[in-house]
């Protein structure tokens, strides 16, 4: 068991929580991150970012991620990768995370331990899940090569594994619910212009196969009809959950969906305790507002722990 004491615990290294160490250790905060897979967190699993200021021409999520690692380091953060935050322990002003490694005393704790994809549910889903159902085009799409895939979803992260797919050279079929995309119209633009095939109003009510996926059963939601598509691989991009089971139940005051509630400032509703990114009530979920929201609850952890004289604690 870790009894180290440390100025910041950051749960969590993926855009939020690696701005939040950039800025806590720069700062002077000895800084601890904990991450339960590999540091860059959902980044890793981003073909391509396009609409991160200072990249005219784009960037990988994991050349992003490999940055902010990087930097984070460089001012003497201290990063333990796999290893996961079980939960937040506080009485009067001591608080401590507790891992599935050791327990973590700190002064102040930053949340930003972002969310999980969403499953569907349907029948096929979970027994098919590495055998051609996935979650994550860069990861598994190198796979589909020449195949046939389905990709599921209406959001940019849909359309844009769509196009991630297609340049892969799989046959892709884009299907969503409803009759516009929520994706952003530079994406909708290509996927037009590329002819991938979007099937509207259209939602999967089985997965089926033998010893992998062999195809699809969708329902047209307008007309009641179901048919078979044929498709070696299903990737499903239908939505995230955050990861605050941990906070949760640990006290920390969350919405009726999961997610942290945080004031203006990022603070939770225990003092020193403050989350960024993905898993709070911010209704943008963009690397770039993660990334904005971590800077405010860094800044706002430092003026907790060292109180500065220009501080307004409130």
């Amino acid at each position: 068991m870790d009894m180290d004491r440390w100025d910041l615990v950051v749960i969590g290294a993926g855009p939020a929580g690696l701005t939040a160490g950039i800025y806590g250790a720069r700062s002077g905060l000895k800084t601890l991150i904990l991450e339960k897979g590999q540091a860059g967190g959902a980044l890793n699993e981003i073909p391509l970012i396009e609409n991160y200021p200072g990249f005219p021409g784009g960037i990988s999520g994991q050349g992003l991620a490999e940055k902010l690692v990087s930097q984070c380091v460089r001012f003497g953060a201290k990063i333990n990768e796999f290893e996961e935050a079980t939960r937040i322990e506080f009485s009067g002003n001591e608080i401590a995370v507790e891992t599935d490694k050791g327990v973590y005393p700190a002064d102040a704790i930053i949340i930003a331990s972002g969310s999980r994809h969403r499953k569907i549910g349907v029948p096929g889903e979970k027994e098919f899940e590495g055998r051609g159902v996935s979650y994550c085009a860069l990861c598994d799409g190198p796979l589909f090569k020449g195949l046939k895939v389905l990709v599921v979803g209406g959001g940019n992260t849909a359309v844009v594994s769509a196009l991630y797919l297609s340049d892969l050279g799989a046959k892709v079929y884009l299907a969503h619910r409803r009759r516009q995309f929520r994706a952003e119209d530079i994406y909708v633009r290509e996927i037009a212009r590329r002819g991938i095939e979007v099937l509207w109003s259209s939602e999967v009510k089985e997965i089926v196969g033998d010893n992998k996926v062999r195809g699809v059963v969708l329902r047209n939601i307008e007309s009641g009809e179901e048919f078979t598509l044929n498709v070696d691989g299903v990737f499903i991009l239908v939505g995230a959950v955050p990861n605050s089971e941990f906070a949760r139940d640990s006290g920390i005051k969350v919405d009726n969906e999961g997610y942290i509630v945080v004031d203006s400032l990022q603070r939770t509703n225990v003092p020193g305790i403050y989350a960024a990114g993905d898993v709070t009530t911010h209704p943008i979920k963009q690397i770039g507002s993660a990334i904005g929201q971590a800077i405010t609850a860094s800044i706002e952890a430092y003026k907790y722990v060292k109180k500065p004289y220009y501080a307004q604690q409130k």
